[in-house]
C-alpha cells in the first residue's frame, strides 16, 4: 500500500449566512441561485429571520447549502470551475487562510 498526499490547492470561499448574503454568492458563483425555506420558527415567533438553503448546481447534481456551509470555487486543470457546498466542520480541516 502507497501513501498519498493532498495536493495543495487554494480555492476562493465564501460563506453563506442562511438569509442574507445570497445576492453576494451569486456574484461570486456569477449566476443566479435558487433557495429553499428550511426554518421559519424564529421569524413566526417575532425572534429572526427565516432561514433558508441556497441549491448549488455542481459537477454531481443539486446540493443544498445550509446556514453556516462555505460555498467553495475550486479551479480545474482544465480552466473549468467547480462550486460545491462544504460543512464549515470540514472546511476548518481542510483549508487555512492564505
Amino acid at each position: 500500500m502507497a501513501k498519498f498526499r493532498k495536493k495543495l490547492t487554494i480555492v476562493d470561499a465564501i460563506q453563506w449566512n442562511g438569509n442574507s448574503n445570497k445576492q453576494e454568492i451569486e456574484r461570486f458563483i456569477g449566476r443566479e441561485l435558487k433557495s429553499e425555506l428550511e426554518s421559519e420558527t424564529a421569524y413566526i415567533a417575532g425572534k429572526g429571520a427565516p432561514i433558508f438553503s441556497l441549491l448549488i448546481e455542481t459537477k454531481e447534481g443539486v446540493m443544498k447549502a445550509f446556514r453556516g456551509d462555505w460555498i467553495i470555487k475550486e479551479p480545474f486543470p482544465t480552466g473549468d470551475r467547480d462550486f460545491y457546498p462544504c460543512k464549515p466542520d470540514i472546511f476548518e480541516k481542510t483549508y487555512e487562510a492564505v
